[in-house]
């Protein structure tokens, strides 16, 4: 038994669908299953009558989940106390972000925070949304800039703070690189270069949505996460990419980045950029820097 199996056991317990608890929890449903039979194994007894349609408590499953719920509390009320303490200790940021924020947004936001605080140290961390999150959770980062997840850990707290600007990768010799703007009308049939779902949902799922609303389907010749990648897989002739508008900074030969004319049909259709931090945490050096950034949004914005 662990803090981990604890947690799955009480979010389906609190939510008595395994489905609702696997989205809550961030988890693919077979995988919280397994968590909670390995619950039932190590505990030697059934803690969950299961039906298609339906969920409930056994009697011991009732029983344990009053004592469970007090073990996370005291573990959660443990882990803050000591995330406090360290946060006192050390004075400098931890700071993690994607790729489009590190290269985009945090150069002209560290800029203005250091003419203001000068003397702050600051570590920074560039990584996939799925790879910073549990980071923040565990206290190894102050805040991050993300792409945040349809399902939230109610121990974040974030704020969206604006849609990046997307356009298209092309190779120089590609027949519409001399186009001022392109509509995806124009790219039916082309090879795509496009990430993967897993660690790249929003870039994946802009590609795909955008295709599917224009009436045409995405032709997906390369899977690739990483911008230098993919940018490097455009010039040599593999495909097109749809990409933040910053990696047009990537000093590439052979590539050249071409407006989209993007559809008025909502935010689905765009890369909302977030910051998120830990809940509970007294930072007064995180609040100054999200001061700075809450000044600045309008700034920031109109050059993402």
């Amino acid at each position: 038994m662990d803090l981990n199996q604890l947690r799955c056991f009480v979010t389906v317990a609190d939510e008595l669908h395994f489905g609702r608890a696997a989205q809550k929890l961030g988890l693919m449903p077979a995988s919280l299953s397994r968590h909670i039979r390995l619950l039932e194994e190590s505990l030697g007894t059934r803690l969950m009558a299961r039906t298609t349609r339906h969920v409930a408590l056994t009697a011991d499953g009732q029983a344990l989940l009053e004592e469970a719920r007090d073990v996370l509390m005291r573990t959660d009320a443990m882990r803050d106390r000591f995330r406090q303490l360290r946060h006192e200790r050390s004075p400098g940021l931890r700071i993690g972000a994607i790729d489009s924020a590190a290269a985009g947004l945090l150069p002209l936001l560290l800029y203005d925070f250091r003419e203001r605080y000068p003397n702050v140290p600051i570590q920074l961390m560039e990584d996939k949304t799925i790879k910073l999150v549990p980071r923040l959770l565990s206290g190894r980062l102050d805040l991050a800039f993300i792409r945040a997840p349809d399902v939230v850990d109610p121990k974040l707290k974030t704020e969206f703070l604006f849609y990046e600007t997307a356009v298209v990768a092309m190779s120089t010799s590609h027949r519409l690189a001399s186009c001022n703007r392109i509509r995806i009308k124009d790219l039916a049939d082309e090879p795509l270069i496009v990430p993967e779902r897993r660690s790249r949902p929003h870039s994946h799922d802009l590609t795909m949505r955008l295709f599917i609303e224009a009436g045409l389907q995405a032709r997906v010749a390369q899977l690739a996460d990483e911008k230098q990648t993919i940018v490097n897989l455009v010039a040599a002739n593999i495909g097109l990419a749809i990409v933040p508008q910053w990696t047009s900074r990537l000093a590439v030969e052979g590539v050249c980045y071409i407006e989209l004319d993007m559809p008025e049909t909502g935010a689905f259709n765009k890369l909302p950029l977030s910051v998120a931090w830990t809940k509970g945490v007294r930072d007064p050096t995180r609040d100054n820097l999200l001061t700075v950034l809450k000044q600045n949004i309008p700034m920031y914005a109109r050059v993402a």
